[in-house]
């Protein structure tokens, strides 16, 4: 993956996100790599492979997430790796990555509605 893909977000704009909001955008891609893997679809697969390592990788490399922070999200792209690329990662690991995700996107987006009903 040589290539930027999220051009906004690599300029910056990712740096201005929350750690929950980075989070839950790394599991969108996760979870549509996910489901792209389950159907076949081996295109939207690389695509959505891709954009998630990217992800990741914009979020380990946030100066902000320093420490166990970082070790835990490096350790989640790990995770994701493992499920297409490791033979012996036991199935139920996608949906547990699913899960881990999903408490991140919940809570970026009542942390988007909190900032709308501040303003």
């Amino acid at each position: 993956m040589s290539r930027t893909i999220h051009k906004q977000a690599a300029a910056g704009r990712w740096s201005r996100l929350e750690l929950v909001e980075q989070l839950g955008n790394v599991g969108s891609e996760v979870d549509r790599a996910i489901r792209a893997w389950d159907a076949g679809k081996t295109r939207r697969f690389d695509s959505a492979f891709d954009r998630a390592l990217e992800l990741f990788d914009l979020t380990a490399t946030d100066a902000r997430w320093h420490g166990h922070r970082c070790q835990e999200v490096l350790r989640a792209r790990e995770e994701f790796c493992r499920l297409f690329f490791d033979p012996d990662v036991p199935r139920e690991s996608a949906e547990g990555l699913r899960r881990y995700f999903f408490g991140f996107g919940y809570a970026a987006r009542m942390l988007h509605y909190r900032r709308q009903s501040n303003d």
